[in-house]
């Protein structure tokens, strides 16, 4: 088995073509054919389903593709160390975020000590950017919740308030209330985040503590979509306080007599800390942190 075998092996699991993965390594396709081939004969494994012109990872593929992951990253991490200066002047940051708000300001200030690297943020539930960042789609995360593991590195970076928002004319938001009680939320219809999100965690645990259980009319997996639902009527919802957007239709009361809180952690695989990028991120984060 030779290193250019599994790096035209990850090239096409990409991009399930072999067409496409010879023209991003500049080699001909029938030597990125031949790799190939010579690699599942050697150790009499299919790690391809060829359909037409796809080539379809099979299970065996998918679990030397989680291999060869690890092994482009380390590539990637010694390529940038040994050509890069310590000023970092060219490379590519990859950030997994739960939400847009605190993942901003750090990567504004990553951008303005480093502009020279390439920054791309992918969104989404606590559970899909956890996966990315262990599977090396990601370097580094933004996350709200994290459980103990062995191969994650992590920090506080703040905390903030879980509030409740409803309409205006909703009767527990009406304009006089300065803020909720947790009881009076029992049975009131709830337009909930999809679970994975920390902000249904944390409100689920508080209620449950409470023994309150309202009525989930709506499930979604989007801040804005929940803000747009609970505007239109169709219940109450929580959100973070530094997420919150309000406008002339909705308005948000503390919960007064429960401590729910929303976290934002930056996390990085454990196995990945010496990386000049991944260190240069934290170093600028660390002088942002908020207790």
């Amino acid at each position: 088995m030779r290193y250019t075998q599994l790096r035209s092996f990850h090239a096409v699991a990409a991009t399930e073509s072999v067409t496409a993965a010879a023209n991003q390594l500049n080699v001909s396709q029938p030597t990125l054919t031949t790799q190939i081939r010579q690699l599942e004969e050697e150790y009499s494994i299919e790690l391809f389903v060829r359909t037409g012109r796809r080539m379809r990872l099979t299970d065996a593929g998918r679990q030397l593709q989680q291999i060869t992951r690890r092994i482009v990253a380390d590539e990637a991490d010694a390529r940038h160390f040994l050509t890069e200066s310590r000023e970092l002047r060219t490379g590519h940051l990859r950030v997994g975020a739960v939400g847009p708000f605190h993942a901003t300001e750090m990567l504004i200030a990553f951008h303005s000590r480093y502009p020279g690297i390439e920054i791309s943020v992918s969104v989404g539930n606590s559970n899909d950017v956890l996966q990315d960042l262990l599977e090396f789609q990601s370097d580094v995360a933004v996350l709200a919740y994290v459980e103990n593991d062995e191969r994650l590195w992590f920090s506080q970076y703040s905390r903030d308030s879980i509030v409740a928002f409803g309409r205006r004319d909703h009767a527990l938001f009406a304009p006089e209330r300065s803020g909720i009680r947790i009881a009076e939320l029992h049975d009131e219809p709830m337009v909930a985040r999809e679970h994975g999100s920390n902000t249904r965690r944390a409100t689920e645990e508080a209620m449950a503590k409470a023994n309150v259980r309202p009525r989930i009319a709506m499930e979604i997996g989007s801040r804005e979509a929940v803000r747009e639902a609970v505007a239109s009527g169709v219940g109450f919802g929580f959100v973070s306080s530094a997420e919150y957007i309000g406008d002339d239709r909705i308005r948000s009361l503390p919960v007064v007599d429960a401590e729910i809180f929303n976290y934002a952690h930056i996390v990085c695989r454990r196995d990945r800390l010496q990386s000049r990028l991944i260190s240069a991120f934290l170093e600028v984060t660390e002088t942002l942190r908020r207790p």
